[in-house]
């Protein structure tokens, strides 16, 4: 799963400011209402003049992707009412994006709400649903496979502002001089591009259409992690155990740099945020067949209580429902043990 941080809220990641229980969600009712209250001011003035209109925009823009407005997603505990209330905020987002299209805390916003949302309400209800609804689980992949790419393109667009022959340069390999002109100021929109970028291709692995520009994408996490190797307490640390864990040898999957990225991971965010655990148990330890490292790791964030961090209550709560899920159909992802083969039983006695 991905890291479910909201882009741009800086101060709420780093000193875990949060509201919680009957606060969180008054605090959530306000937001919406700010929303609406917004809308109709808009739909009031536009009357009055362009200029005033484009000048209530930028206000209601600037308040919408303020810091604060992000932990009322993030520190929730009710999953059902963010999945009820994020298309609303996205497509919200997106069109006071299609009026200020220069306007980079709206475009953050919306590309990283879009990947955010295809991630946990979308693929991951579909990698929950019955064997037996193959057209259902079908198709809700191939609506988040196009999620993830809308949010990246939206992302994408504002980094080619900065650097208009991005694109051709990655595709050329061209990594240092593509990504040179990027600093901290945009790491937000380097990680969540290529978060989205890689999740789509985990949605269909055999798309090469998408599968040949996996090295682009990493590039750009490159550059997070040369940035700030600790940015959102271990969310790049978590993209790579996903990464190098769940890709081929070919397409540069690298166990020990999965299980690297994950000590690093358990380091920054061990206290906080059981997703490191549950990227390393369905990517290595499913691909070593390692039935044991995935209930100990499945079971690790099962034992962790939400609310002993309520910035990233939302993660933990999704997480453990996951976890669950997983422990319960484990007999679909390991072979009997006379059926595996002799390699993964001997990197099972290593570990």
């Amino acid at each position: 799963m991905i890291i479910f941080i909201l882009a741009g809220n800086k101060s709420a990641r780093e000193k875990g400011a949060t509201m919680s229980g009957p606060g969180n969600r008054l605090f959530g009712r306000r937001v919406i209402s700010g929303w609406l209250a917004c809308l109709l001011a808009l739909v009031l003035i536009s009357a009055a003049g362009c200029s005033l209109e484009k000048m209530a925009l930028k206000k209601a823009a600037g308040m919408l992707t303020a810091p604060s407005s992000g932990n009322v997603f993030t520190g929730d505990d009710d999953p059902e009412l963010i999945a009820g209330a994020l298309p609303f905020a996205i497509k919200f987002y997106e069109s006071l994006l299609a009026s200020l299209p220069e306007h980079e805390g709206l475009r953050l916003r919306t590309g990283s709400l879009y990947i955010m949302y295809a991630s946990a309400f979308v693929q991951t209800p579909a990698d929950m649903t019955p064997a037996s609804e193959v057209e259902s689980r079908q198709a809700q992949l191939l609506r988040a496979k196009k999620l993830y790419l809308r949010g990246r393109d939206i992302l994408l667009a504002a980094l080619e502002k900065k650097n208009p022959r991005l694109r051709e340069e990655l595709k050329a390999r061209q990594f240092k001089k593509a990504l040179s002109p990027f600093g901290p100021k945009d790491i937000d929109f380097l990680y969540w591009a290529a978060a989205g970028w890689v999740a789509a291709y985990s949605i269909d692995p055999f798309d090469m259409s998408i599968g040949l520009t996996l090295p682009e994408a990493a590039a750009l996490m490159n550059r997070v992690l040369e940035l700030n190797p600790n940015y959102a307490s271990g969310a790049v640390h978590n993209f790579y155990i996903l990464y190098y864990g769940s890709l081929p040898e070919a397409l540069g999957g690298d166990e020990n740099k999965a299980r690297e990225h994950f000590r690093q991971a358990e380091k920054l965010c061990g206290d906080s945020d059981t997703s490191y655990l549950l990227s390393l148990a369905t990517t290595v330890a499913v691909k070593n067949q390692n039935r044991q490292e995935f209930i100990s790791l499945l079971k690790k964030v099962l034992e962790f209580d939400p609310d002993r961090a309520p910035q990233t209550r939302l993660v933990n709560t999704l997480n453990k429902r996951k976890a669950a899920w997983l422990l319960e159909h484990v007999d679909d992802f390991f072979l009997p043990p006379e059926e595996v083969p002799k390699d993964s039983e001997q990197v099972e006695r290593k570990k």
